[in-house]
């Protein structure tokens, strides 16, 4: 029996938990897991063997970074990966900076982010200080190159290019 701890922000426990128990049940016995929430401090304990603990860590992180549990319970199938950018190492403590980042992410109505999303086949999702990814191995790998050429300042429509070129011409 393994055992490991996750925490997550207090405001998405119950998206963890869900309507009457129902997203972690589903969770549970997906990964022959026992989830333990403390919904007071955001601590989530996973019990269960190596592989379905560390597969449930990846499903809980991705909860806790804004995913629909839906999308989260993808991280199950082993093509698909999560990734985690911190905004905070592009742009420094700042709070201005990161909001205009998050900006440049998302674009005008939510536009560069699903255009990415949609090139790339990934779930993107822009919450707090961090941008999660979720999609198949390489795509994730595509998707947030693209999202880091951005958040060091390049052109939207150099790193569209850049991603079409990608996908047309070969990974």
């Amino acid at each position: 029996m393994q055992t490991q701890d996750v925490k997550i922000p207090k405001a998405r426990i119950a998206v963890l938990i869900g309507e009457k128990g129902s997203v972690k049940r589903r969770i549970e016995k997906r990964a022959d897991v026992k989830l333990e929430i403390d919904s007071k401090e955001g601590d989530v304990i996973i019990e269960g063997d190596s592989l379905g603990v560390y597969e449930t860590m990846n499903v809980v992180r991705a909860i806790g970074r804004g995913f629909n549990p839906t999308v989260a319970e993808l991280l199950f199938n082993e093509k698909y990966a999560f990734e985690l950018i911190d905004i905070v190492e592009f742009t420094g403590k700042s709070e201005k900076k990161r909001t205009r980042m998050k900006g440049r992410l998302i674009g005008e109505d939510g536009k560069s982010r699903k255009y990415i999303e949609k090139i790339t086949e990934t779930h993107i999702v822009v919450y707090g200080k961090t941008v999660a990814l979720i999609g198949e191995l390489e795509s994730v790998a595509l998707a947030k190159q693209a999202l880091e050429m951005l958040l060091e300042g390049s052109p939207h429509s150099n790193v569209f290019r850049w991603l079409e070129n990608k996908i047309k011409f070969g990974r």
